[in-house]
């Protein structure tokens, strides 16, 4: 097919290899416009725009979609399809008309569970035993369009938004360039979202990064892997906020936030949780054992 491709953030990147690599006409790819990074916020381009520089590809940036130019621009390529993966913009009537065949979303949850901006980090969180990815028809709504198809992964004990994520992106590119294939020989019908399930994945606020000690371990547990890596959840330990990026849950009876053990166990509502990864500010994330090293913490110690 000649197809154009719009993505922005790293999820993006091997649905977009893989279209190449099946052989797709790939006649643009749209992508956000450089944005300032680093210490010296100098403007950097997305990982998807790196990606298509790699691959020869003609990159644009609009500002807008809703820029006339722009549509006029999309509507005169003539492609067959866009592909989009979390490419940051609403896309208006115009440009999802414009494509032969229409436009085709990957969105890393199993529809109608989970639309929205955080369906990774939001399925974790809440302690789903699995999730997915679903191929739709785009339509103006958000994330409401009929399905494709889907795939499923079950949500491992140690699963956090970072293994997730990449399992999730490649199962998603497999899945694009196959129901890209049955769209084009007709084997492949969109079906309607159910009423029943819907769920919003609100977009991640700071405030739900500080880590409440009186809730369940197991659901503690789900809160940090959700989070982690980023924004990555934290506690104060000595007057020093730390992010927790991996703990698991345990037997354990204390007050909340108190260290049951000289191995990290930390007691919570109910239960206990073992801390196994932090991170010191402006550091690299380290096992527990190296964090103790540096900061040491004797059992009865109180976690903020």
């Amino acid at each position: 097919m000649r197809l154009a491709f719009m993505g922005t953030p790293d999820f993006a990147v091997p649905v977009l290899r893989a279209l190449a690599d099946a052989g797709h006409d790939i006649a643009a790819v749209y992508t956000q416009p450089p944005r300032p990074a680093g210490r010296g916020k100098q403007p950097r381009p997305s990982a998807v725009a790196v990606a298509a520089g790699a691959l020869g590809l003609p990159v644009l940036t609009p500002a807008s979609f809703r820029d006339p130019d722009v549509l006029a621009g999309f509507e005169a390529m003539a492609v067959d399809a866009a592909v989009v993966v979390a490419y940051g913009q609403i896309l208006p009537r115009r440009a999802l008309d414009a494509p032969r065949l229409g436009c085709f979303n990957i969105h890393a949850s199993l529809l109608p569970r989970w639309r929205g901006a955080a369906p990774i980090q939001r399925a974790i969180m809440a302690g789903d035993a699995e999730t997915g990815v679903c191929v739709m028809r785009m339509e103006e709504g958000l994330d409401t369009g009929p399905v494709l198809t889907c795939e499923a992964t079950p949500i491992a004990p140690g699963d956090t938004a970072a293994s997730l994520h990449d399992r999730l992106a490649g199962m998603g590119a497999a899945l694009m360039v196959r129901a890209l294939d049955a769209i084009a020989q007709g084997r492949l019908s969109a079906r309607p979202q159910p009423d029943q399930g819907v769920t919003y994945a609100a977009k991640i606020e700071k405030a739900e990064a500080r880590i409440d000690w009186t809730r369940d371990a197991a659901a503690l547990s789900a809160h940090i892997r959700g989070l982690s890596p980023f924004p990555g959840a934290w506690c104060e330990i000595a007057g020093e906020r730390i992010k927790i990026l991996m703990a698991l849950s345990e037997d354990g009876t204390g007050a909340p936030g108190e260290v049951l053990d000289d191995r990290l166990l930390v007691a919570c509502g109910q239960g206990a949780l073992r801390l196994e990864t932090l991170q010191r500010a402006g550091r690299a994330a380290m096992p527990a054992a190296q964090f103790l090293n540096g900061l040491p913490l004797a059992r009865g110690a109180r976690l903020g």
